[in-house]
């Protein structure tokens, strides 16, 4: 039930807060050409905003959570309140979550999006490798996250892109999160330090050495303390391979 309280509260509008940075900072711009920046009309007609990151020219990956009737992409994108010569909008062509997303356990919270047409590669705009099967991010590695959302609880969201350095934790830090399943996802934040990610960054990126290995998906709400769960990339890549071979 918890997870599902925080699950609603992400799918609330960006004006009243979707997945953001806490004690982050604002990244250099374009640091991250491969984030996505997603606009949404959920099916009850209202708008909303999640993160995502560019895997091929012409796939999204984000959390199946961020699902609507209709999702259209920016890239190349720092500051989403302006119209940068840098960005390239692109409308959504077709949304494949997860077979088996399970909305309120949290589990399986991931997506391809695929663009109606390639995105152009620019020095603002490119892809991010993803991990093998096998690898597995240990507890103890650094990693970073990024996205537009809420820097604080009574806090807007960000115009421009901001960055958080996280610490992965074992799964007994997340035991708070009774359905986390290590083998599905990853525990991330460190409980002793306010630095997490918020409302609005859904979907967004979990970037260690260069790798994406994890995507924005839940924490309970209202509590913004980390550790924030996060979707396993490594143990989806057999489905995403498919999903990209067009199988």
């Amino acid at each position: 039930m918890q997870a599902l309280l925080f699950l609603m509260a992400l799918l609330l509008p960006s004006g009243a807060g979707t997945e953001e940075i806490i004690g982050g900072v604002e990244a250099k711009p374009h640091s991250y050409p491969y984030m996505a920046h997603l606009e949404i009309i959920r099916y009850s007609g209202r708008q909303d905003s999640c993160g995502g990151f560019l895997v091929t020219r012409q796939f999204v990956l984000t959390a199946a959570h961020c699902k609507g009737r209709k999702i259209s992409v920016t890239l190349g994108a720092h500051d989403v309140s302006k119209t940068e010569p840098t960005q390239q909008k692109i409308k959504v062509e077709k949304q494949i979550p997860h077979p088996k997303f399970i909305w309120n356990l949290g589990l399986n919270d991931i997506m391809l999006l695929k663009l109606e047409e390639q995105a152009e590669l620019t020095p603002a705009v490119d892809v991010i490798p993803l991990p093998g099967p096998s690898d597995f991010i240990k507890p103890g590695e650094m990693c970073w996250a990024a996205g537009w959302g809420r820097t604080g609880v009574d806090k807007p969201t960000s115009d421009t892109l901001r960055e958080v350095k996280l610490r992965i934790m074992d799964k007994e830090a997340c035991k708070k999160h009774k359905h986390y399943d290590d083998n599905l996802q990853v525990c991330v934040g460190s409980p002793t330090t306010l630095k997490s990610v918020y409302k609005g960054d859904s979907g967004g990126p979990l970037v260690c050495a260069g790798v994406a290995h994890g995507i924005v998906s839940y924490n309970i709400y209202p509590v913004e303390k980390p550790p924030t769960v996060f979707t396993r990339i490594s143990s989806y890549m057999l489905w995403i391979n498919d999903v990209l071979k067009g199988k």
